[in-house]
Formats: C-alpha cells, sequence, structure tokens
C-alpha cells in the first residue's frame, strides 16, 4: 500500500509542477495533497507544523492567483472598470479558451475594462493591462516555487 501512496504522490506533485505553469490545474493544491499521501505513507516524515504551513501557504498563494491580476491593475494605476475586467477576463481565458485564454484574459480584461472607463487615453489602459499581465507571471512564478520546493520535501523524504 505505501508504494501505491507514493506513486500517487509523486503523480498528483507532477501535475502540480505542470499545473503550476499551464492555467487549467490547480499547481500547489495538488502538490500539497501529493505532500498528504506521502506523509500517510511510511516514507514521509514531515511535522505537523511543516504540513501546516504548507497548507496555508498553498492557500494564500492559490487564493493569491485569482485577484493579483486585478489589484495589480489597480495599482498601475486602472479604474475599478480595469479591475473588474481583468478578473472577467481572468475568468473568461479560463472557461472558454483554454489554456492560453487564461494567460492573456487578463491583459485583455483590464485593457477592455480600462478603454471603456476612458476612452481617449489608450495608452494609460496598456500600462495598466501590462500590470494585470506582470501580475500573472509572477503569480505563475510564485506557484511554481511553492510546487518546486514540495516536490524537493518529498524526494528530500524518500531518499534520507
Amino acid at each position: 500500500m505505501d508504494i501505491v501512496l507514493v506513486i500517487f504522490a509523486f503523480l498528483l506533485l507532477l501535475s502540480g509542477l505542470i499545473g503550476s505553469i499551464i492555467p487549467v490545474l490547480p499547481g500547489p493544491p495538488l502538490s500539497f495533497v501529493g505532500l498528504l499521501l506521502l506523509q500517510w505513507s511510511r516514507y514521509g516524515d514531515f511535522s505537523v507544523s511543516f504540513l501546516w504551513i504548507a497548507g496555508v501557504i498553498t492557500l494564500i498563494v492559490t487564493v493569491a492567483d485569482y485577484f493579483l491580476p486585478a489589484w495589480m491593475a489597480r495599482k498601475f494605476g486602472g479604474s475599478r472598470w480595469a479591475t473588474a475586467g481583468a478578473l472577467l477576463g481572468l475568468l473568461a481565458g479560463l472557461f472558454f479558451f483554454p489554456p492560453f485564454g487564461f494567460i492573456m484574459g487578463s491583459f485583455l480584461g483590464a485593457l477592455g475594462g480600462e478603454l471603456i472607463h476612458n476612452r481617449t487615453d489608450s495608452a494609460k489602459a496598456l500600462k495598466v493591462a501590462l500590470g494585470a499581465f506582470l501580475a500573472f507571471l509572477f503569480g505563475t512564478g510564485i506557484k511554481l516555487i511553492i510546487s518546486v520546493a514540495m516536490m524537493y520535501y518529498a524526494i528530500t523524504a524518500i531518499i534520507l
């Protein structure tokens, strides 16, 4: 049974790594479930505090990944229209044009929202959309770092 748990754990950890880059899959949550499966085998020897910290970080990163593009659009001077557009574009891209629609959805949504709000300043709208896109890239990087760290701890648990 331990071997089955380890195989499923590493499949989830690998899916988590892929999901950190391909937005359709929830990367860090898959990696965290992989850690939990490994913990239930005889190979996982993680402390309770480590698992709690990993779980909280996973939750924070996952929630932030959905709201970061809209927040960054606002920080780059966007209106509420740009913020709403970034969030709607992100969700629309996720459902209508997976997997790449998610990437461009927040950019196009923020651009469209800002252009609706302020039709005369296309340079500002482009700056706001760029902020939303940078937030997406930042979120992807953070998810990848978290998933790689969980994979590292899982491999270390197996080897040691």
